[in-house]
């Protein structure tokens, strides 16, 4: 492996971001040296294709990048150069095919993120890059070179520019541990706090539902979420009931909504549409007709199509009085409230947000008060929902650092 060199730059941070900062550093004839503290690279991308790697998504473009929340403006000048069908070729490029899922997420071929990884390393050796394991940047000294503890002691390393990209703060084990928040601001820049991002909510359910229908898929509901600006957000699909919450997929969209509300008023009431697929009016009218000597419980699920985990969250949220009156049950079950008050620890979200702000740097990444230094990835103050959309932009900034640095380096 060469050594590094004055004469090389340096990427920090080698998960997607990273690696394509590397990719395009070199594809310019720059030497490339990629520092990463874990034993082998990659290993947040790798955890995250286990269930089928999905890498972006077709949406359209509009409704592509309003998916970034107020940092849109910001995401989109990264994603006018490296969009998501940019970001396919890519992928083909490796050898590696993908397809279109009836979600309209984007996968590779064999759904795997192993075979796309090693392609891009062999890649990327073949370009030249060095890459470093083992290597924990612990910021810089007094002139201003990088510090890395490695299990050869503390390093100084000197190089012609430095591209940080070292991930939020969620799964630490993996390499993400937040620990460079500290290292910048004692630098002057300003970072916002890292907050969960597509994590899980919590409230205290009863014990008998949290013993009986933990881990249990909550399926076929509408999940509706009062905004701010009064408009209403609402999304189909499926979570899973924890024992002390929720998550799942369809939280995970709704997250970031859910944690300013929770932030901003100490709870959040989501609302479910247990059955969205009947009118409350058919609900009521069916509700109404006589039992037969059939129970309630049997009466919800054999006519109004509720399984019993529905039925157990109708009496986990509802006053016992509502049950007696069917135009009152009917409509709870088409807007059944449910009280959040606490997310999931950040280090179990499947992101963050928060990071450096968008003030402190220049349209190229780079840091306003650190001349040569440039940030991309996660450790940004943006983040995004699930579906192909974190990645993407992770890719995309990694690029637009990269090529940041390039025209620093006068290239």
């Amino acid at each position: 492996m060469r050594s590094p060199s004055s004469s090389s730059v340096a990427v920090i941070g080698a998960g997607p971001a990273g690696l394509m900062a590397a990719e395009t550093l070199a594809a310019a004839g720059l030497a490339v040296d990629v520092y990463d503290a874990m034993p082998s690279v990659g290993r947040k991308f790798l955890l995250a294709g286990v269930g089928g790697m999905n890498i972006t998504h077709s949406e359209e473009a509009a409704g592509f990048v309003s998916r970034y929340r107020e940092a849109s403006p910001w995401v989109s000048e990264w994603l006018a150069e490296f969009d998501a069908s940019q970001l396919r070729e890519w992928i083909h490029s490796l050898g590696i095919d993908t397809f279109i899922g009836s979600s309209g997420r984007v996968f590779p071929s064999d759904m795997k993120a192993a075979p796309l990884l090693r392609a891009w390393l062999r890649r990327l050796r073949e370009q030249g890059v060095s890459l470093h394991n083992r290597h924990r940047w612990i910021g810089w000294n007094a002139q201003h070179q990088c510090l890395f503890d490695t299990p050869q002691g503390q390093q100084t390393k000197t190089h012609r520019a430095v591209i940080l990209a070292l991930g939020g703060g969620s799964w630490s084990r993996l390499g993400s541990d937040g620990a460079w928040v500290n290292l910048l601001q004692t630098q002057g820049i300003k970072v916002r706090d890292l907050l969960p991002a597509n994590g899980g909510f919590t409230r205290q359910w009863s014990s008998h539902l949290s013993q009986r229908f933990a881990g249990h898929p909550l399926k076929q509901i509408i999940a509706r979420l009062v905004l701010p600006d009064g408009s209403t957000w609402e999304k189909r699909g499926e979570c899973i009931v924890t024992h002390d919450g929720l998550e799942g997929s369809l939280i995970y969209a709704l997250s970031a909504p859910l944690r300013d509300q929770l932030l901003q008023n100490g709870q959040a009431r989501l609302t479910l549409d247990l059955a969205p697929d009947r009118t409350g009016e058919q609900l009521a009218e069916t509700l109404r007709k006589p039992r037969s000597g059939q129970t309630l419980a049997s009466v919800l699920r054999k006519r109004a199509g509720l399984d019993t985990l529905k039925i157990a969250l109708l009496h986990e949220c509802l006053d016992k009085q509502i049950f007696s009156d069917a135009a009152r049950l009917a409509a709870s079950i088409k807007t059944l409230p449910v009280e959040l008050t606490g997310m999931r620890p950040l280090d179990e979200a499947i992101s963050s947000a928060g990071g450096v702000v968008r003030e402190a740097f220049d349209q190229n990444l780079m840091l306003k008060d650190l001349p040569g230094v440039f940030c991309a990835g996660e450790m940004l103050n943006w983040e995004a929902p699930t579906g192909g959309y974190l990645l993407t932009a992770c890719f995309a900034s990694g690029r637009r650092a990269g090529q940041g640095a390039i025209d620093y380096l006068g290239l």
